[in-house]
């Protein structure tokens, strides 16, 4: 395995695991709840462009999501300062991170994704990926998680703070 770049932040709370460590259970469930169609797509989703763009010109708001898993590893762990964007800024790395998308799956395969995705995702409480996550919300390792606890540690991907179940 070639390591392409580490982006851990300072204090940052993240032990990386392999996707055999990763219980299926929870790999499902990141699908599931973040791209339903990751296994069918080459890195950007086509129907969900389409669907979010029409809602956003019906309601006149944008901020109906398409990205893919492999759009949002890239955006957190590549770009920068996106959270205060312009809409203008918004538009112009959406466009670069599909494109970067398209040429990271010519040459990572789906797991691969998954993995570095599971590993870098913000799960709150400064938790960065899976294991922390487990270990922050559930004192125990990834691998022991049970069926429940794969489906709150997925779950908070949608509002990490909301979300949170030691607060909520």
């Amino acid at each position: 395995t070639t390591t392409i770049a580490e982006f851990t932040g300072a204090g940052a709370n993240r032990v990386y695991k392999t996707i055999d460590q990763i219980p299926e259970d929870l790999q499902h469930a990141f699908v599931a709840i973040e791209d339903s169609r990751f296994y069918k797509h080459n890195g950007i989703d086509i129907q969900g462009i389409i669907r979010a763009a029409f809602v956003g010109l019906k309601d006149k708001d944008f901020s109906q999501g398409a990205s893919t898993i492999t759009q949002q590893l890239l955006k957190n762990n590549v770009f920068s300062n996106w959270t205060n964007e312009s809409f203008s800024e918004k538009i112009k790395r959406k466009i670069q991170e599909q494109y970067l998308a398209l040429e990271l799956e010519k040459i990572m395969d789906k797991d691969t994704i998954l993995e570095n995705y599971m590993n870098t995702i913000n799960l709150g409480q400064n938790t960065l990926g899976v294991q922390a996550a487990s270990l922050r919300y559930f004192n125990k390792n990834v691998t022991d998680l049970t069926l429940s606890e794969c489906a709150v540690i997925a779950g908070i991907t949608q509002n990490p703070s909301k979300y949170n179940p030691i607060s909520h």
